[in-house]
């Protein structure tokens, strides 16, 4: 049966970005006949035992008590389940000095949902016609970004500056104020701090200047948290979530160890809030409510945030500071290669300047040696100029062992280093000719 689909069928029938990647990674590992790779494209958090045993505790708890089949027996309310917000509310309260009330809050089936409602309540056309954009201050960023609406031509991301440290091989992307454009016509902004893919970390006053240029227009700006404190508190350098009357904060529990259940988290202004509880009511009528009760008790407990701090953050940012010096020790000087900035999230950002072939080329010279990254052009959602740096980016996970990810870096490096000069080589023989 072909069914015949409408243009937003269309639209949301076809894969996009990492996810499309992820199909052919997913045909190589299942043709590999025995071949082993090294995989470093995972986006899945590690399964660490203390966390494990956090939801396993929380689960007994609620098993335990009256409350169980209130949770999994019944309908709940649209905007969540009650304890949780209250959770919610007095942690970002109590840490922060805030003064939210639960309209402030709304919980959504993961944090990917959260940006499908917002895309398509505040992105697109109005109904009088005009096209309201969906704004990425700073490409790259989350490749989920170009699934989200059903109007495509709605999303507008803007080309960062670059901070290069040549001598280090370091480098870091930074909003381009002279060119980012946030007006009448904005729908909201959208960033992700930390930033999945690069790790980047926009700064506080950046953070504000962008809020800043939005207030005038009434345009929300929507902060996708999911590695940010205080839960997982995937930070590797200091910083301070960012609350403010048009700011709207979104978390998730994903890389806090729940991602099956798809708990997402969006705090803000209470008429943004309504609006988009509005659309979820209609989507799906409520949240899963079984991993918001474990979710209440993690949060309640302090245990999550604990565990976040002392656990979470530190396995990841011990994988970061490994990668980096594989690369520093395997990586041909002469390259010009760099790793952005290692300021948080689970992945490492590499860039491979005047790579002599496109990022997917490069992706598929690497499964010859039995190495599987990201290519990193699906992280540029909504970039509307053309750019070579698109073609020149990778995504590293840091979720193997720091001996697979030392031994894939070596094999990465020997791979570049054979593509640089076999392009050297000829270009050599072109002009001799």
């Amino acid at each position: 049966m072909r069914p015949a689909l409408t243009q937003f069928g269309e639209q949301m029938s076809h894969l996009t970005g990492v996810r499309a990647i992820m199909k052919d990674i997913i045909e190589t590992l299942r043709t590999a006949q025995g071949r082993e790779f090294i995989n470093l494209s995972a986006g899945n958090p590690v399964i660490l035992p203390e966390v494990e045993q956090l939801w396993r505790d929380c689960t007994i708890e609620l098993l335990d008590s009256p409350e169980y089949g209130e949770v999994v027996c019944r309908y709940g309310s649209s905007q969540g389940y009650q304890p949780l917000i209250e959770a919610v509310i007095a942690d970002y309260n109590q840490r922060y000095g805030l003064n939210l009330g639960d309209r402030n809050i709304l919980i959504t089936p993961g944090s990917q949902s959260l940006y499908f409602l917002a895309a398509n309540a505040l992105g697109g056309y109005t109904t009088d016609g005009r096209l309201k954009q969906i704004v990425l201050p700073l490409s790259p960023d989350y490749t989920g970004y170009g699934g989200v609406t059903l109007i495509p031509e709605a999303l507008r991301a803007y080309r960062p500056r670059l901070e290069i440290d040549a001598a280090a091989h370091r480098f870091k992307y930074r909003p381009n104020f002279d060119q980012l454009e946030i007006n009448a016509t904005t729908g909201f902004v959208l960033f992700s701090r930390p930033c999945n893919p690069t790790g980047n970390v926009l700064t506080d006053d950046e953070v504000r200047k962008i809020a800043a240029m939005a207030e005038p227009y009434d345009v929300p700006v929507f902060v996708d948290s999911a590695y940010a404190p205080p839960f997982p508190c995937l930070n590797f350098t200091e910083m301070t979530p960012i609350f403010g009357p048009n700011i709207v904060h979104c978390t998730s529990l994903s890389k806090a160890g729940l991602p099956g259940e798809r708990v997402g988290i969006a705090i803000g202004d209470e008429r943004v809030i309504q609006h988009l509880e509005a659309f979820l009511t209609n989507l799906c009528l409520h949240s899963p409510r079984y991993g918001q009760a474990i979710a209440a008790r993690a949060i309640r407990s302090g245990r999550l945030a604990a565990i976040s701090e002392q656990i979470i953050r530190p396995h990841y940012q011990q994988k970061f500071a490994a990668l980096e010096a594989t690369l520093d020790e395997a990586m041909p000087t002469n390259l010009p290669w760099f790793v952005h900035r290692g300021e948080g999230a689970i992945f490492a950002w590499l860039w491979l300047k005047d790579l002599p072939m496109s990022d997917w080329e490069f992706y598929q010279q690497l499964k010859q040696a039995g190495v599987i990254v990201v290519p990193g052009s699906p992280f540029f959602p909504g970039l509307q100029e053309d750019w070579t740096h698109t073609q020149e980016c990778f995504r590293i996970s840091l979720t193997a062992s720091e001996s697979e990810m030392a031994e894939a870096m070596r094999r990465l490096a020997q791979v570049a280093d054979r593509v640089y000069a076999q392009s050297s080589i000829s270009q050599t023989e072109l002009a001799a000719r």
